[in-house]
């Protein structure tokens, strides 16, 4: 006979019955152990990360939810003996496993099956559905950021602070990274001392604990200092967490992480915790200053916008990213303002920030509420975006930055692309965008592109050339009906690996957190120090050392609009095709060194609905140029294509001189087929290159090398 479910309710009272069993705290200790601590050997590898993927690993919000029941009544610290231990974890582990499978159940059981048949039905619009994915998406930052952008966030509150707390944020902010190291080498000891005591006497705890002199001397900050920041962020003398009665009430766990033990030493299980308050509980102690409130709630905004600013400023140069730009009719009348402006050669991104975030009734499932935060955060921002969007579009207005001087905008733009940004960490934010996100795109303005802070700093830290950045940015909006995961770290991982492309032919993607453990692992190197891989094998490493990927830099020093379509296409194309056409490229390149002769050589990218043309010659502009037009164009109709690219090529250096781009729809047209009745198919790559192979051939050994290198052949490229 089938086991009957229980209702979530029933489970997480037994559950809340467990935490408070004596010497709970060992088994938590041991949970935070065995699910957050990387081991790993010399350098670190994005398979030493693979276990904190597992399902059978508690998230976050579990082990907080563990930590919050246990507050519920004094702690009880003696060690239990290792069978009562073990019962409760694997009593523990069961009853957040029935949990789970008990919220998951809900949803359907609050379906209407009146409602199923109608038209646009969605079944994962209601509270019930979005509850799940709420408390169990993945974490959308990385505790560095967290812990490195709280001083941006809060620099402007610094003088509150100082006068209401003691410190200053930025002295926080050490605090929380000497902690956090200290907690590095605890645990390391703790591994080297758990394989020689009896089983008896093991525990996790030491690990977690730590005194004010500790974290003072490890820092080297004042302990005055120390302990003002760590009691700031202590569970209150006497709490008992009374109001942490349901799965989504609030939990005093997470906002003040750090629990004082008897000892006066305090008690931290997940750094992560620590770094999040750090930058979220700020805003809400400022919130409770009913005359300070209002300047916070400006610093907050002021903070999103400047941030966007400086991470785009990094991809795109200061001339081409503008903050605050207002947008009029006539001299008086204004229309709107963007946030942030990017422009690049004919594309545009329009930015517009947001500091609103989920609140807690949203968590519980509250269907108004969920909707209503989600209008605050996300669709208001994505309808202010829209409306500057559509008025760039339309081209007749005025632009003016926040001193009052004009602003031009190309002529025309052949992409704007929205982006809505969010300040704090918003659970199952792509998900929640998915279903609830209305807009309005057009053949120029793309779909939105809904991130928070941390995504931005990933993508600009990761994808930090214009057309790497952009070209992302374009199927990312592109393919937002098509792709499922928790976080958009995962889908930027992916792409880093593998090109982020859809077919038509699929409908939906949904990709697995652990796709993130090559990002998660060359963040970790490049923001934390850790030994390892910066950069994952793929896109960022293949493509860059292909004579396409210097087409492709060559064309973002200078962003001609002619050019710029082309490096878009480029960066689509599959690993194979890249290295067959570079190949071609640079055997064709050394064979006008051989021969002196000019050369050209046409190929066809991507499905055929597109191709690229390059002439190799040192001839005038007024010459080069108007050859290259009508190659390209007599290629482009024989080929049936929509679109054809064409560059010319300096054959001594491989320099990008010039580019065009044919961009029509294609029609039969009786002059033209006169004009390329005797024109030949493109030469397949296969066959360039064997040419290129036989020319190669005729060099002798002790000629100059075909390369240029001013070495002899047979010490070059030879072998």
């Amino acid at each position: 006979m089938a086991k009957t479910m229980r209702a979530e309710q029933e489970i997480f009272d037994e559950l809340a019955g467990l935490c408070v069993s004596p010497g709970y705290v060992h088994a938590i200790a041991y949970f935070c152990y065995r699910d957050n601590i990387i081991r790993y050997s010399g350098e670190m590898k994005a398979e030493d990360m693979q276990h904190l993927f597992s399902k059978s690993r508690l998230i976050r919000t579990e082990t907080s939810t563990l930590i919050g029941l246990m507050l519920k009544s004094p702690i009880e610290y003696t060690l239990p003996q290792p069978k009562v231990l073990k019962t409760y974890i694997e009593a523990t582990e069961a009853l957040l496993d029935e949990i789970h499978h008990a919220m998951s159940a809900s949803f359907g059981q609050d379906i209407d099956t009146t409602t199923i048949a109608e038209a646009g039905f969605n079944p994962f619009t209601n509270g019930a559905a979005l509850r799940e994915p709420i408390f169990y998406s993945g974490e959308s930052a990385y505790s560095f950021q967290y812990r490195d952008f709280s001083p941006a966030k809060y620099a402007n509150d610094d003088p509150w602070l100082i006068a209401n707390k003691g410190f200053s944020i930025q002295e926080a902010r050490n605090v929380a990274f000497a902690v956090s190291r200290l907690q590095d080498e605890k645990a390391i000891a703790i591994t080297r001392a758990t394989r020689e005591r009896p089983p008896e006497t093991l525990t996790f705890l030491p690990g977690n604990a730590f005194s004010v002199q500790e974290v003072a001397n490890y820092g080297n900050i004042d302990p005055v200092i120390v302990d003002r920041v760590l009691s700031a962020f202590a569970v209150p003398p006497g709490a008992t967490n009374e109001q942490f009665k349901a799965l989504h009430d609030f939990n005093i766990a997470n906002a003040s992480p750090l629990i004082r033990m008897p000892d006066s030493n305090f008690l931290l299980f997940q750094i992560y915790s620590l770094v999040e308050a750090l930058y979220e509980a700020p805003f809400y102690w400022m919130g409770a200053d009913k005359v300070y409130v209002s300047t916070a709630m400006q610093n907050r905004g002021v903070f999103v916008e400047q941030f966007a600013v400086e991470r785009l400023r990094q991809v795109f140069g200061a001339e081409n990213v503008l903050a605050n730009i207002d947008i009029y009719q006539s001299k008086d009348t204004k229309l709107a303002e963007v946030d942030v402006l990017v422009l690049f050669g004919n594309r545009a991104l329009v930015l517009q920030a947001k500091s609103k975030r989920l609140t807690l009734e949203a968590r519980r499932g509250n269907d108004l509420q969920i909707k209503e935060d989600f209008k605050k955060s996300i669709q208001d921002s994505n309808d202010q975006a829209y409306r500057c969007a559509k008025l760039i579009e339309e081209g007749k207005y005025s632009f003016k930055d926040s001193a009052g001087n004009a602003v031009q905008l190309p002529a025309r733009l052949k992409r704007i692309y929205v982006i809505c940004l969010v300040s704090d960490h918003y659970p199952a934010l792509s998900f929640q965008a998915r279903q609830f996100l209305k807009f309005a795109a057009s053949d120029t303005i793309s779909p939105p592109f809904v991130m928070d802070v941390f995504a931005l700093d990933a993508m600009t830290e990761m994808l930090d050339s214009p057309l790497h950045f952009l070209s992302y940015v374009d199927r990312r909006a592109g393919y937002t009906d098509k792709l499922m995961a928790s976080h958009e770290l995962t889908i930027l991982s992916y792409h880093l690996k593998q090109n982020l492309w859809v077919d038509d032919a699929h409908t939906m993607v949904v990709l697995d957190d652990d796709i993130s453990a090559d990002l998660d692992l060359a963040m970790l190197v490049r923001r934390e120090g850790v030994v390892g891989n910066g950069t994952p094998e793929g896109i960022l490493t293949r493509f860059s050392a292909t004579a396409l990927g210097r087409m492709v830099k060559a064309i973002e020093a200078r962003p001609d609009p002619a050019t710029i379509d082309l490096g878009f296409t480029l960066l689509t194309l599959g690993e194979d095709t890249v290295l067959k056409v570079s190949a071609g490229i640079e055997q064709i390149a050394r064979l006008g060194i051989v021969d002196g002769r000019n050369h050209d050589v046409t190929v066809g990218l991507g499905s055929g609905g597109t191709g690229l043309t390059i002439h190799y010659n040192d001839h005038p502009i007024d010459v080069a140029g108007p050859a290259l037009q009508r190659h390209c164009h007599a290629r482009k109709y024989t080929q049936h294509a929509q679109t054809w690219f064409g560059v010319c090529v300096r054959p001594s250096d491989q320099a990008l001189r010039f580019g065009l781009n044919l961009d029509f729809p294609w029609e039969q047209d009786d002059t033209m087929d006169a004009l390329t009745k005797n024109m030949g198919k493109p030469v397949k790559l296969t066959a360039l290159l064997r040419e290129a192979a036989k020319a190669r051939t005729k060099v002798s050994r002790n000629d100059p090398c075909p390369c240029g290198s001013g070495k002899k052949y047979k010490k070059c490229c030879l072998g």
